[in-house]
């Protein structure tokens, strides 16, 4: 059974989506779609709009086979960290192939790419560390890195999200998991960032923002998300009776850290370099998340970063446990979110081939990193009324969506 891995968020699964996982299975030839998908939490920091669980059901009625969960702390991290638990997981499960989108569309200018960083990446460390010294934020110091190396003509642009993160995954692919084949699909339509819906494909960012400006489905937005979307969206509103975005926890984070000496701050992951005491000079003057993060906004500290950070304080991520961690190679396991009858196959056949231990539920095992993964969980629904909340919380322990 021929497999092709996808690193995914689906926050939510729109038509864009779709369109990449039909695509991806047409370039890889592929039996079984396994999608990794990041948890509760995103990589820019942000809480995804509805949970892990309703994002899965999105996915498997959209032609993913098997879910995979990739970690709280891999989910919510630079490219770096990011592509490597994700890669390295679906390695594990045996994938064939891994297929993303780009604005580019050519495998070759991202294999070109890499060859032409290894024998540069002496004089692009130098680079980005010496913009780093003068202030500099990672991704600018970072692309002036790029910049000074002088990529060949018809190479990728690493100023688009969607190519950085392409660079990664092939990056990963080349050095961990030689054997598996790195696939790309031209994006259409639209680009990451896009903040109006424009036509049937439009980015999940404009797509977030109708939703929470008109606090409700609309026409606009309807058109740009499969049926199956829609349903799951109306669904976890009606029954759960929320979206969630940052504004809905900026109570919760401001309390935390008010009531923190800048000693303790300073453990948790992301706080660096004095971070602490502008977090708590900064968060007595805000009265919304926007207002919070716009002052802590400087040339060093982007948007991004600090949204990643503020989410492992919410959470309670410790710094020296993060880093230990991390260096931990490959990952310590697959937990499943859902899978097909397809999916149910492909895990027959592979479960005995695998190096970790693939898990349907998080008491199947004990380890830090799932210990982590239910501190994101509470984190996550503690917005909800006491009543959905436990319930959500109990299904953190549950079985996996099965889609027949």
């Amino acid at each position: 059974m021929k497999s092709c891995g996808v690193v995914v968020e689906y926050n939510p699964f729109h038509n864009g989506h779709l369109y990449h996982l039909e695509e991806s299975k047409k370039h890889a030839e592929a039996d079984c779609m396994i999608a990794i998908m990041s948890g509760n939490f995103l990589q820019r920091g942000e809480p995804a709009i509805i949970d892990k669980w309703h994002r899965t059901k999105a996915a498997l009625r959209g032609g993913a086979d098997l879910v995979l969960e990739l970690p709280f702390l891999y989910a919510v991290q630079h490219s770096d960290y990011f592509s490597q638990g994700a890669i390295q997981t679906l390695a594990e499960v045996g994938v064939d192939s891994v297929c993303f989108g780009s604005e580019n569309g050519r495998i070759a200018a991202f294999t070109e790419a890499f060859e032409h960083m290894n024998k540069h990446q002496e004089e692009y460390d130098v680079t980005v560390r010496r913009y780093l010294n003068e202030g500099y934020a990672y991704p600018e110091a970072s692309r002036l890195g790029y910049e000074s190396i002088a990529f060949p003509s018809g190479s990728i642009d690493l100023t688009q999200p969607n190519n950085i993160l392409g660079y990664s995954y092939v990056k990963q692919l080349l050095t961990y998991a030689p054997d598996v084949e790195p696939l790309t699909v031209l994006r259409k339509n639209n680009h990451y960032h896009d903040e109006e819906i424009q036509g049937k494909i439009a980015s999940a960012t404009s797509i977030r923002k109708e939703l929470f400006k008109e606090r409700d489905m609309t026409e606009k937005a309807e058109s740009s998300l499969p049926p199956s979307t829609v349903d799951v969206l109306h669904q976890y509103k009606n029954n759960l009776g929320r979206w969630h975005n940052w504004e809905a926890y900026f109570h919760l984070l401001q309390y935390k850290i008010m009531t923190m000496e800048e000693s303790t701050l300073r453990c948790f992951h992301g706080v660096d370099e004095g971070l602490e005491y502008r977090l708590k000079r900064t968060v007595k003057e805000a009265a919304t998340f926007h207002q919070f993060i716009s002052s802590l906004k400087t040339k060093r500290y982007t948007w991004t970063r600090l949204q990643r950070t503020l989410a492992h304080i919410l959470v309670g991520t410790d710094k020296q446990e993060a880093r230990v961690l991390l260096r931990e190679t490959p990952p310590p396991y697959a937990r499943i979110l859902g899978m097909s009858d397809t999916g149910k196959k492909y895990l027959r056949k592979v479960k005995k081939e695998t190096s970790i231990p693939l898990i349907t539920q998080p008491q199947q095992l004990d380890h830090e990193m799932l210990d982590l993964e239910s501190r994101a969980a509470a984190a996550y629904y503690s917005v909800l009324t006491p009543e959905r909340r436990v319930e959500q919380l109990n299904r953190e322990y549950g079985p996996p969506v099965i889609h027949a």
